[in-house]
């Protein structure tokens, strides 16, 4: 199931409006089948593994990260269908899908062909990467993701406005793999002004990936970018699973005083500046009390000389 949770996460960014999916086809310990949820939603993740598979599907264990969906659709037959044809003999699902289309039913038609299914194994990574899928499900929003460069004393630019680089190149290069995996970035009206950013993914092969860019402004919007008026305007944006959200400051405090923030990502060079601008404002806090187990560590490495940091949002 871990591979096939990786290979679920070739689709994100990509895969939107529907889920990245992965899964994996093994007949007698060998793998004979592969795929993942292709560009805008199809073909999905088991019918490219099916079609690899061929007749070796037969027989075979399928690992899914994502319950086959089971609703008849103009782009493709079901997912359930086409394995209940292939008679694999057993499939095992990592989450049961929350879309109200499928919620059970592909699972029920499995077990109804007599095919055995056993559900939950690798349930936490699934749904860590497609949380933007699950988000949306849940809240009818994107997962949203808040990145922040900043200094160890958390000012993430000069008193003058100064702010390359920052952080070095290892950690920039991280920052446009977040982009690659992201379906929209964001920025604030200031950073648009001051830095007339591309937003687009600077690494080797992916290129051709950058995502939609959206403009966070009260005022008049920029041509080739989508414009959001306030943070709560998330709600009606269509095809975004994952929403990264890079600057600025007024921003990022706009986002966090909506309580919007999902996952926080935090690249922190070892340098101190003093005075300067800070990496958020005012959040709407009045009680350090209220500031404390909101926020869960969920990774941390080094990136070079920098040092990235990972919170996730403590929610019900």
């Amino acid at each position: 199931m871990a591979a096939a949770v990786a290979l679920g996460e070739r689709g994100r960014g990509r895969s939107a409006p529907n889920p990245n999916v992965g899964c994996i086809l093994v007949r007698e310990g060998v793998v004979v089948g592969r795929g993942w949820t292709q560009r805008g939603g199809r073909p999905h993740a088991e019918a490219m593994a099916l079609e690899e598979a061929g007749a070796a599907a037969r027989g075979a264990e399928v690992f899914v990260t994502l319950e086959p969906c089971a609703h008849e659709s103009s782009r493709g037959p079901a997912c359930a269908d086409l394995l209940v044809a292939a008679r694999p003999s057993k499939v095992v699902v990592a989450l049961q899908d929350p879309d109200a289309r499928i919620d059970g039913r592909g699972i029920e038609r499995l077990r109804a062909a007599g095919i055995a299914v056993d559900t939950g194994v690798g349930a936490e990574a699934a749904a860590r990467s497609m949380a933007g899928f699950l988000t949306r499900q849940r809240l009818g929003r994107p997962w949203i993701t808040l990145k922040l460069a900043m200094s160890l004393d958390g000012k993430i630019a000069l008193p003058s406005g100064e702010s390359r680089w920052i952080t070095g190149e290892d950690a920039r290069a991280h920052v446009h793999l977040e982009r690659a995996r992201a379906d929209m970035i964001l920025v604030g009206r200031g950073t648009y002004d001051a830095d007339k950013p591309a937003l687009d993914v600077r690494l080797p092969g992916l290129e051709a990936e950058g995502p939609r860019r959206a403009l966070l402004t009260r005022g008049n919007g920029v041509d080739g970018w989508e414009r959001l008026g306030s943070p709560d305007e998330v709600f009606r944006l269509e095809g975004v699973n994952d929403l990264l959200v890079e600057g600025g400051s007024a921003t990022a405090s706009a986002f966090l005083t909506a309580d919007l923030v999902d996952r926080l990502l935090i690249y922190r060079a070892p340098i101190l500046i003093g005075e300067g601008r800070s990496s958020i404002g005012y959040i709407g806090l009045t009680s350090l009390a209220d500031a404390h187990r909101r926020w869960r560590l969920a990774d941390e490495r080094r990136l070079g000389i920098d040092r990235l940091e990972v919170y996730e949002r403590v929610r019900d």
